[in-house]
């Protein structure tokens, strides 16, 4: 299985090249490795003691991000390396100031995973989520270097639970400990022999607890507003953006929205300016040198910005329910925005939590979105509940990051 694991990673690695002939996301994924190894011992001091972070992508980043904040204050007389796996996540935050040293992860293979070790050296090393990079463990292993995995969710179609899973199960006696998300996680590692592990909750509670208290004004949003309730539709895709459009089309309350596509290349951007033409919609790049009271929407053509943004808002919309699943509600809920979402919600506990709770609703059309929005800006009390009960969620799952630290202090 080691074999077939190893042909798979390579044959990853020369899909992405190939890739990277005609897509810019592939590109920076191979030119960001380019010299991998030279710039980190070019920047790295030898005997660093160094607490290595590694996610997947933006996503994982904002998911540890309590954690290294945290980690930072606690254990000053160490270094913080932090290296990413997708340009999604490098791209935007290779300058994020928390963390000392920040790298593409070389390619999972055994040489490229020694040589890392080899260079880097981290005392403890702490992956978010999904990591599982098999070469990587086990030099970890190998090292005696403790690996805390944080965050995780397993599920039983996962492929370390299947009958043929033997050696991915072998793998996960690699790791120090885990923290995961629920009892279900444990549940399936407990049928797997592995028992280093505890419930924590997921770190993006204690990450998103921290938005509404930092000090980040968007005047340029106060300004469209324009006293007027905001709608903020957060990380869509084109059939969310359907349905905004009959929202707009059907709904009688006078309200604004600001939409924050997934995909904001100038293509994905010129569509929707085409798409909301006849409400005068605004880009916010160049909304000083516009009148918002002509426009009821607004377009963020910039990433990074979303987090902040909700704090203006009256009601979110989170994208990607009608797709391979939805966004990050958390962002939306921890200002008090009850969060309306397409059907394709179920992998995610939040959004299946806050639904039953009724902070959230799902909806499976343009129709069931009209009526959710017309129920919740006709009732105010409803709106009211619905509020306070997403925010009271964020509040009573924060804390997992405790846990993390606490167990960090056994091996630092």
């Amino acid at each position: 299985m080691q074999i077939i694991y190893n042909t798979s990673v390579w044959a990853y690695a020369l899909g992405i090249r190939l890739a990277a002939l005609f897509n810019s996301k592939a590109r920076l994924w191979v030119f960001g490795r380019k010299n991998i190894f030279s710039k980190i011992a070019n920047t790295i001091p030898k005997d660093e003691k160094l607490i290595w972070f590694h996610c997947a992508s933006l996503g994982e980043f904002e998911q540890g991000r309590p954690v290294i904040e945290s980690f930072r204050e606690n254990f000053k007389d160490h270094k913080i390396l932090l290296t990413f796996f997708s340009p999604s996540g490098y791209e935007v935050r290779k300058n994020y100031e928390q963390a000392d040293y920040i790298f593409y992860l070389p390619l999972d293979t055994p040489k490229n995973a020694k040589q890392f070790i080899v260079l880097t050296k981290p005392r403890l090393a702490i992956f978010v989520k999904y990591e599982f990079w098999f070469n990587y463990l086990n030099e970890l292993s190998k090292n005696k270097i403790p690996l805390l995995m944080i965050s995780v969710i397993f599920r039983p179609s996962q492929h370390f639970f299947k009958p043929w899973g033997g050696w991915f199960r072998k793998q996960l006696q690699k790791v120090t400990f885990f923290f995961v998300q629920n009892e279900a996680s444990i549940e399936l590692l407990n049928s797997a022999k592995v028992f280093h592990a505890e419930v924590s909750g997921d770190t993006r509670f204690d990450r998103v607890l921290q938005l509404p208290s930092e000090e980040t004004k968007l005047p340029l949003i106060e300004k469209f507003a324009d006293n007027l309730p905001l709608l903020i539709a957060g990380s869509t895709w084109s059939a969310d953006e359907d349905i905004l459009k009959a929202l707009l089309l059907q709904s009688e309350h006078k309200f604004k929205m600001v939409v924050a596509p997934h995909i904001v290349s100038k293509d994905h951007i010129q569509q929707l300016l085409d798409k909301f033409k006849e409400w005068q919609p605004l880009l916010f790049s160049e909304q000083k040198n516009a009148n918002p009271a002509d426009s009821r929407i607004m377009i963020i053509d910039s990433i990074g910005m979303l987090s902040h943004i909700y704090r203006y808002g009256k009601i979110a919309y989170i994208g990607g329910g009608f797709g391979v699943g939805i966004h990050n509600v958390l962002e939306a809920a921890t200002y008090g925005l009850p969060v309306i979402f397409g059907p394709n919600y179920q992998r995610f506990q939040e959004a299946v939590e806050l639904s039953r709770l009724g902070g959230g609703f799902p909806i499976n059309n343009g129709n069931d979105c009209l009526e959710v929005f017309n129920r919740l800006m006709n009732n105010e009390g409803l709106l009211q509940q619905s509020s306070e009960i997403a925010r009271n969620y964020v509040i009573e799952n924060a804390g997992a990051t405790a846990s993390v630290l606490g167990k960090a202090k056994e091996y630092l």
